[in-house]
């Protein structure tokens, strides 16, 4: 119920029944009969904001964002409170998709976010100062979550190198939704929030390759992924830092993998004590020299680093089986 003027307007029965229904629809993936529904509720009832952030949500599910934005923007239209609306804040994710940075900036500032004054010469929003998240890449398929860093409100650059599975590189910027899906806890007890991806926004030219690893200790693991980060590319140990969890636990607050070696995890449904994306836990004491590793770095330099991480200990250490994969 929302006041206009000095009368109360009540949705009418029919628009709640199409709305119901129209949700029903997008929860089976008829998009195209949801819309239908939508529109005709937005036509009975024009002077709600809830009919047009209805629809803009639909758009946003759609990948349609200029829709997104047009309905977005007469949601918040109609809106009867200065601040904090999720209107707004999907009028911010349709014009970051769009990269309408001026819209982009007024949403997040309507929604009640405090912005730093500098910019781009375009007007992209820098220095928000978000700090990190992960974010679940492809989570309507073979769902993944990895570290990032948070540019803005809308977009995540990822850190991690994401599994071929996910089709996702080191150093891309996804659009991700705005109501997280899950945490992950630090042993230091720091919380962050996962993501859920919506669609890439700008790809990485950096591809991805998995190669197996002779590593006689963890300091030679480590030396390889340091060397590959002072070059300016990655390095991660999957074998020690993926795990399999089904969905009801990656959508829950979860420790996250930082490769101590600790074991017993209940939530990891991989299999302990063989490396790679299947399972990587050990009991604890056991350390496997043979690493399957996941390197973010073009090819005219990755044979390089693997040779001069090698040749730094030509005794504890050896690669083979370089493979791009991504």
């Amino acid at each position: 119920m929302r006041i206009f003027g000095k009368g109360r307007h009540r949705p009418s029965a029919s628009w709640r029944q199409a709305t119901d229904r129209a949700f029903t629809l997008i929860g089976d993936g008829r998009y195209e009969d949801a819309g239908a529904l939508l529109t005709r509720a937005a036509d009975l009832e024009p002077w709600l904001s809830e009919s047009w952030f209805n629809l803009a949500l639909l758009h946003k599910f759609r990948h349609d964002w200029e829709q997104a934005r047009a309905a977005g923007l007469r949601a918040v239209a109609l809106l009867d409170r200065a601040a904090g609306a999720p209107d707004w804040w999907n009028v911010g994710i349709a014009a970051t998709a769009l990269q309408d940075w001026p819209l982009a900036r007024r949403a997040w500032q309507a929604y009640g976010l405090q912005l730093p004054s500098g910019g781009t010469t375009s007007g992209e929003p820098v220095g928000m100062d978000l700090g990190s998240a992960a974010v679940r890449l492809s989570p309507e398929g073979e769902a993944e979550v990895v570290w990032g860093r948070r540019l803005d409100p809308a977009r995540i650059e990822v850190l991690s190198i994401p599994l071929p599975s996910s089709g996702r590189r080191w150093g891309e910027v996804v659009l991700h939704d705005g109501v997280p899906h899950g945490e992950r806890t630090t042993a230091a007890g720091h919380s962050y929030p996962v993501f859920d991806e919506i669609e890439l926004w700008a790809p990485s030219p950096v591809p991805t390759w998995v190669v197996l690893l002779e590593a006689a200790t963890e300091a030679d693991r480590d030396a390889l992924e340091q060397l590959a980060a002072d070059a300016g590319f990655a390095a991660e140990d999957w074998s020690s830092s993926v795990r399999l969890l089904c969905r009801m636990c990656s959508e829950s607050q979860m420790p996250s993998d930082e490769g101590d070696g600790e074991h017993l995890d209940p939530h990891d449904h991989s299999e302990p004590g063989h490396p790679g994306p299947l399972g990587h836990r050990t009991d604890g004491q056991l350390w496997v020299p043979e690493r399957e590793c996941g390197v973010a770095a073009p090819a005219s330099l990755v044979r390089g680093l693997l040779d001069g991480w090698v040749a730094d200990s030509p005794d504890s250490r050896d690669w083979r089986d370089l493979e791009e994969v991504c």
